[in-house]
């Protein structure tokens, strides 16, 4: 009988479980990243919103900013030293033109550096892939997919017209 009871508790508490996962999976903007500065978040987002044109910061006080990018939300972080960005997290910008590449390579990556594979790390250290739209159609390809990458493995910056003819 008390196996039976203690079986009868366990269910009840995985259907309120499950309830309360529902719930969760109706939270409007539930993710967003939070991006550690040392003391440099307002900066850093006034830097991101100068670039991307559908940009602004939200709120912010001395530890925290918070601002948008062509409508996805971030927190800027004033943390301290303790932490540094990494290339192991990055942020892939997909473009439709070699305008919009040569833009955001060239914005993002003034005061930087410069990768391989349109990688880049801006100046506070986040790092960024500049990516044409069009590399998923190019590598679903299995003819063309292995000129692609032989092509793009030689480039810092991609260039569009290069992919297309590879």
């Amino acid at each position: 009988m008390s196996v039976l009871f203690y079986v009868g508790l366990e269910a009840e508490n995985i259907f309120a479980n499950i309830s309360s996962l529902k719930k969760i999976k109706k939270m409007k903007n539930q993710l967003y990243p939070c991006l550690w500065f040392d003391g440099h978040a307002k900066e850093a987002a006034e830097y991101y919103c100068s670039i991307f044109k559908n940009a602004r910061i939200t709120a912010e006080n001395p530890i925290v900013v918070n601002f948008e990018l062509n409508g996805f939300k971030f927190m800027g972080l004033n943390g301290g030293p303790k932490y540094r960005f990494s290339p192991a997290t990055s942020f892939v910008i997909e473009c439709e033109t070699q305008e919009e590449i040569d833009y955001y390579w060239e914005k993002l990556g003034q005061g930087g550096r410069y990768d391989q594979c349109g990688w880049l790390d801006d100046r506070f250290g986040v790092s960024w892939q500049v990516v044409p739209a069009v590399l998923h159609k190019l590598m679903a390809d299995p003819e063309k997919a292995p000129r692609v990458i032989e092509a793009f493995m030689t480039m810092s910056k991609f260039d569009i017209k290069t992919l297309m003819e590879a």
